[in-house]
């Protein structure tokens, strides 16, 4: 089995982690002031995301990443629910940050309110997860303040100390961000973008400097990288993919680039997607990516990347000579 260390805190997990959003069902992000947009991936099945848990289970992966605001709190509750009985195989990682409405299913951003609402969210994150604990607990406000960063990475030491957590991390892609809670004594991992049209060599580099995981969102850029869509593709209103333009010069051409990925991502009897997996971890060993998952099939796929492994020399030189080509500006 494929296996990563979680950044500092030693603790070996799958190097495939399972991304908990679509799972949250439909939801809405709503700033006061500002039109509403769909923030989830459309209608789920609760018992079929559990299923779809049980399964990631069986085959070895232990790494679940979910959110607060993720179905405003329903991807917490369906996860706790799968998780009934086998809590000790998993390592839940979940994020805080933002003011959540379980009853509307609304969910919206106050900066102002961080820090006095962390000790009420970590709470919340465990009743809906059912829990006693939070292995690894993320901010996912990106762009949070330097300053007012630092104070909140003090109230995490203390969450670690009480056993409300056991580490932390943030969710950002910047790195000015990430430096601040690098040098925490419990932070553990910065989740960021990575996929294989989209690098960020400078948060690798500082996840290898203050040795963190990288836990890397959107490893297959919103399903692009499967190659199953086209100029043509459409989504559901309540889909947030339904906002995107596939029309739009810049999808356009990523559809285009990834018809020439097909090649090597696709070596050795892989899938576009387990090729786009295994190309992160060719690149880095500390990386994580957590594709999501709405069935057992897509579970199923996505775990039978684990047993290919790390894409080869070959076919990453080829990967990256192809986005240079066409993408210049990705990264």
């Amino acid at each position: 089995m494929l296996t990563r260390r979680l950044g500092k805190s030693g603790i070996k997990v799958s190097a495939l982690g399972m991304g908990c959003w679509a799972i949250g069902g439909p939801w809405t992000w709503h700033n006061p002031g500002e039109d509403p947009w769909p923030a989830g991936w459309g209608k789920i099945d609760d018992q079929e995301s559990i299923r779809a848990i049980h399964a990631a289970l069986d085959l070895g992966v232990n790494f679940f990443d979910t959110a607060a605001n993720y179905g405003a709190g329903h991807s917490e509750r369906v996860l706790g629910k799968a998780l009934k009985g086998r809590r000790d195989q998993a390592m839940i990682a979940t994020k805080f940050g933002r003011i959540v409405n379980e009853a509307e299913k609304v969910v919206y951003g106050d900066d102002d309110q961080i820090l006095a609402n962390v000790r009420t969210d970590v709470e919340n994150s465990l009743r809906r997860l059912e829990t006693e604990t939070i292995d690894v607990y993320q901010l996912h406000q990106g762009e949070y303040d330097a300053d007012r960063a630092l104070e909140l990475r003090e109230i995490l030491e203390d969450l670690v100390t009480e056993g409300k957590i056991r580490w932390y991390g943030w969710s950002t892609d910047l790195v000015d961000r990430a430096e601040v809670f690098a040098g925490g004594e419990h932070c553990t991992s910065i989740q960021f973008q990575l996929n294989a049209l989209f690098d960020n060599p400078e948060m690798r580099a500082l996840c290898e400097k203050h040795d963190l995981a990288g836990i890397n969102k959107d490893p297959l850029n919103r399903g692009i990288l499967t190659g199953k869509f086209t100029p043509d593709s459409t989504f559901p209103k309540d889909d947030h993919r339904s906002e995107m333009d596939f029309h739009e010069e810049n999808i356009v051409k990523r559809l285009q680039v990834v018809e020439a990925l097909r090649e090597p991502l696709m070596s050795h009897g892989r899938t576009m997607a387990q090729g786009a997996l295994a190309y992160i971890w060719a690149i880095d060993s500390r990386m994580i990516p957590i594709p999501g998952f709405k069935s057992v099939e897509q579970v199923q796929q996505n775990a039978g990347a684990m047993e290919f492994g790390p894409l080869g020399e070959d076919e990453v030189r080829q990967v990256q000579e192809v986005v240079a080509e066409h993408l210049p500006q990705a990264g």
